[in-house]
């Protein structure tokens, strides 16, 4: 099982998409795309293929809710009606627009004037709720509550002779996180806004192009990784050539001098065998891990000689919170170790993965229980021992203290808690599926360690600090990051309405 796994307690990344162009049976590819990506979204999936005859073009769909592997069970489904040789495929993982609605999950088709248009988007915009207004007083009819209709419906209406005039027209009036593929009859489109905040990239297959959110879905695929999309970028795939329009060029105004890559990507989000930004997750991540062993180190650095359970002076076991926090705790304990400190990476905690999303939900007199069905202790490894527990981030707390509760009953002599990343402080409105500020750990505390330490039942809590994870990630004059989640300071105007929008439309989609 890889490190990202479907996790219940963390935040939720808005969706993964896939885009193959001039690949007999492309539909397979794109399964197996979105198979690799499924951590990105569990909700829902979908694939759209381009099927061309001598006398029409036709655009085959299917989607449903569930996992991709429940959505797609029926292997003819893949032979018999998605054929074709270039398609976009998505999962979902909602953030606008009600989980539960069949017609918000994409990829959204529509047929226009020009032919047939098909598009899957990772993101949210930032503006969509004046746009949707807009659109709705001058006639339009939305099919669905999504924000990615929104673009769909600025296509066609912007006029223009040619698919990819209206395409740009359309990402010059959008605001916010987009990375896209968008099928045309005769095209594959890939796009990404200007600040880069979700991460997209590009590869060869042997006979065509394949582009999706992580590299990992490459390497199923077995197609080679050329690079990223540059934000701002616009690629262009037909049967003649790949066409790239200037990075950043395409998108005015406010083109921002630095891109503003989502950090949460490296922190969490993205698998550890992916290539995101231009760097291995599982490089940056344990770099994270050693950034976090230094800031806050637990042992015998300080001088202490404390014996516990007649093991040596200042041993301590490290455990991670599986399945994401795992590299992280690598580098903590590789570090640790450098620093002088006796750490030893164990397992601590077991965790199931056979719960699944549907399980059904405990009581308020049984609340454990959900954490014991999701994770057990190795009570041997732990009984008697300084334990330090990594994870990756807190978002609501509520989890975080039933671990400790059930680390504190395998009876260890001392717990520490260690977070490998920033408090977090204020929601996303970039494609992360953050609770509202009051419902933040963190920020119900008001970032004061003493309270939360209290909160959490543990005998120190530490955070990585925002400059250790800036020290931890690439960075030069044309790559920077997105950090509101933790500092409060958003790269675009975010529009008081669209927050309003989009906070009840997540509640929403919690129903």
């Amino acid at each position: 099982m890889d490190e990202r796994t479907i996790d219940i307690r963390k935040p939720k990344t808005y969706c993964g998409i896939v885009g193959i162009y001039g690949v007999k049976g492309a539909s397979k590819y794109i399964y197996y795309g979105l198979n690799a990506l499924q951590h990105r979204g569990q909700e829902a999936a979908g694939i759209v293929t381009r099927e061309r005859t001598a006398e029409k073009t036709f655009f085959n769909l299917h989607k449903g809710p569930g996992l991709v592997a429940d959505v797609f069970k029926d292997e003819k489904l893949l032979t018999d009606v998605l054929r074709g040789d270039a398609g976009i495929g998505h999962d979902r993982y909602s953030t606008t627009g009600s989980a539960d609605n069949l017609k918000n999950v994409q990829p959204i088709v529509v047929n226009y004037r020009l032919g047939n248009l098909a598009i899957s988007h990772n993101g949210n915009l930032t503006n969509s709720h004046r746009l949707r207004d807009q659109l709705t007083e001058e006639g339009t009819i939305f099919q669905t509550t999504t924000d990615t209709e929104i673009i769909l419906h600025l296509v066609a209406r912007s006029g223009k002779e040619n698919v990819i005039d209206g395409v740009y027209d359309a990402l010059q009036t959008i605001r916010g996180a987009f990375s896209l593929v968008i099928l045309s009859d005769d095209q594959l489109i890939v796009a990404r806004d200007p600040h880069g905040f979700r991460p997209l990239a590009l590869g060869k297959l042997a006979t065509g192009y394949v582009a999706a959110s992580e590299t990992c879905a490459f390497d199923v695929l077995g197609a080679e990784y050329l690079r990223d999309v540059e934000p701002g970028e616009i690629i262009v795939i037909d049967d003649d050539a790949l066409r790239s329009q200037e990075p950043r060029s395409m998108f005015l105004p406010g083109i921002p001098s630095q891109s503003h890559h989502c950090i949460f990507e490296f922190i969490y989000f993205s698998r550890p065998d992916s290539k995101i930004f231009g760097e291995s997750v599982d490089k940056v991540r344990r770099k994270i891990g050693k950034g976090l062993a230094e800031e806050a180190p637990v042992g015998n650095s300080a001088g202490e000689t404390k014996t516990l359970n007649g093991e040596e002076d200042g041993k301590v076991v490290v455990i991670s919170v599986p399945d994401s926090s795992n590299t992280a705790t690598l580098g903590y304990v590789s570090q640790s170790q450098k620093m002088g400190i006796k750490a030893k990476f164990e397992i601590g905690l077991i965790r199931s993965h056979y719960i699944g999303r549907t399980f059904i939900q405990p009581g308020r007199d049984m609340r454990n229980l959900k954490v014991k069905m999701k994770f057990n202790t190795v009570k041997g490894v732990l009984k008697g021992r300084r334990v330090v527990i990594v994870d990756d981030s807190i978002v609501r707390g509520t989890t975080s203290k039933q671990l400790v509760k059930l680390v504190r009953e395998a009876e260890p002599a001392e717990v520490h808690f260690r977070v490998s990343s920033p408090p977090i402080m204020y929601p996303c409105y970039y494609g992360m599926d953050f609770p509202s500020k009051d419902e933040l750990f963190a920020n119900q505390f008001e970032g004061n360690i003493e309270r939360m330490t209290k909160e959490l039942n543990v005998d120190s809590l530490s955070y990585l600090s925002l400059e250790k994870l800036l020290e931890s990630v690439p960075a030069d004059e044309q790559r920077g990051y997105c950090t509101a989640c933790f500092s409060g300071d958003y790269p675009t105007p975010v529009e008081i309405n669209s927050k309003e929008e989009f906070e009840a439309n997540i509640n929403e989609a919690r129903v």
